[in-house]
């Protein structure tokens, strides 16, 4: 018999939203006919990994020498683990070394290998709304709660609500920019009021909470917009990401941690969050592709169909009269359901399904009264759901 905590979870009409959608798109597509269907429902890139990624793989391939397919340190192979830190060093403007970076399988068991470093039962993580749906489990898995908090209207952090939820309780503050679901970014002027919040409930409480930045959409950015490095600002700070999304590499399931090398934790946060990760199930990160990004990382990559996409599908929904927040970064324009729903964003999104579109509702991601498209489709299918879009909005509830 399984758990009851799993029969609840798979009785639950939110949880899996985007994976029931994609499904369901399947089931539509093979009815219809795929070119009928406009699936917007997975945030699945469908860019080609670059020459410089397939180059590496087709290296790494040929190399017969003993021992290629074995075991490495559970934290990855030290050339990987030292490229990451270049990397970093790069993004962050400080000085990081191989020690301070873990090889991970994607940024998902970055993330919940470092919730489990740092929790006990009972204690919280706190997150601005919405936030990706996975962070409730990656926190329920190790016993703790996930702590939502609100955003402004326009999606920016709300510093103010952030500091109402820490208490003796709160281990660690996720941040996700870009933000999945709202493309947002946000600005060095938050991070520093973020983190200056962290600061002084540490010097209160005797307990830092760390800050974990989830930054697998770092690169894909619009508009001229930057993401300000958070490592000078705080201590207790740690990066997860992966190359699902930049490197259009999700099935591989490659990522890594990086503390920052000023944490007075940082060896003890090393040592914990690498036996949090081995005994996870995972034991350490794919060897191949530990060798592939090691080798590719720094691959410039063209973003410029996805900004074009972008701008096609805010045409769309401007034509609808769809309200949104302009995404800054990643491939989600997190949408506002239409005044005749109210904020029933599941009504809605049958709504869309029967016009033949495929969404995500909000409340999947911590937020009622809104949807989420992804745009990392065929321009065809943006161009062509213009007209359903249009009567799926001027719908009747």
């Amino acid at each position: 018999m399984i758990s009851e905590y799993f029969k609840n979870l798979l009785n639950d009409k939110t949880a899996s939203a985007i994976r029931k959608m994609f499904e369901e798109g399947k089931i539509l597509k093979a009815k219809y006919g795929a070119d009928k269907v406009y699936d917007f429902s997975l945030g699945n890139p469908d860019l080609d990994p670059p020459k410089e990624v397939l180059d590496a793989i087709a290296e790494v391939a040929r190399d017969q020498s003993h021992g290629a397919h074995g075991y490495m340190s559970n934290a990855g192979y030290d050339e990987c683990r030292a490229a990451m830190a270049q990397k970093e060093s790069q993004e962050q403007g400080v000085a990081v070394d191989a020690s301070c970076v873990i090889m991970t399988v994607g940024a998902a068991s970055a993330i919940s290998s470092t919730i489990k470093a740092l929790i006990m039962p009972g204690e919280e993580v706190v997150v601005p709304s919405p936030f990706f749906a996975e962070y409730t489990h990656y926190a329920k898995n190790h016993g703790g709660t996930l702590v939502p908090v609100p955003t402004k209207k326009d999606f920016s952090l709300d510093v103010g609500t952030i500091k109402a939820a820490l208490n003796k309780k709160t281990v660690a503050v996720i941040i996700n920019s870009p933000n999945n679901p709202t493309g947002k970014i946000y600005s060095a002027a938050e991070i520093r009021e973020l983190c200056s919040a962290l600061k002084e409930f540490g010097k209160e409480s005797g307990r830092y909470p760390y800050l974990i930045c989830d930054e697998p959409y770092r690169a894909i950015v619009y508009d001229g917009a930057e993401l300000p490095p958070v490592f000078p600002e705080y201590e207790y700070t740690v990066i997860v990401t992966s190359f699902a999304k930049n490197l259009s590499l999700p099935g591989e399931r490659v990522g890594y941690i990086c503390v920052n090398p000023a944490n007075p934790e940082k060896a003890e946060f090393i040592a914990a969050a690498t036996m949090a990760f081995r005994i996870s199930g995972c034991v350490n990160a794919p060897a191949f592709f530990q060798k592939v990004v090691a080798k590719s990382w720094n691959a410039p990559v063209d973003y410029s169909s996805y900004l074009k996409r972008r701008d096609l599908l805010m045409d769309v929904l401007d034509n609808a009269g769809i309200e949104y927040v302009r995404p800054q970064g990643a491939f989600y324009i997190f949408a506002k359901v239409p005044k005749a729903f109210g904020d029933d964003d599941g009504a809605f999104v049958e709504v869309l399904e029967k016009n033949l579109i495929l969404c995500a509702p909000g409340k999947g991601f911590g937020m009622k009264g809104y949807f989420r498209i992804a745009y990392c489709v065929d321009e065809k299918t943006i161009i062509n759901s213009r007209e359903a879009f249009y009567k799926a909005a001027k719908a009747a509830r």
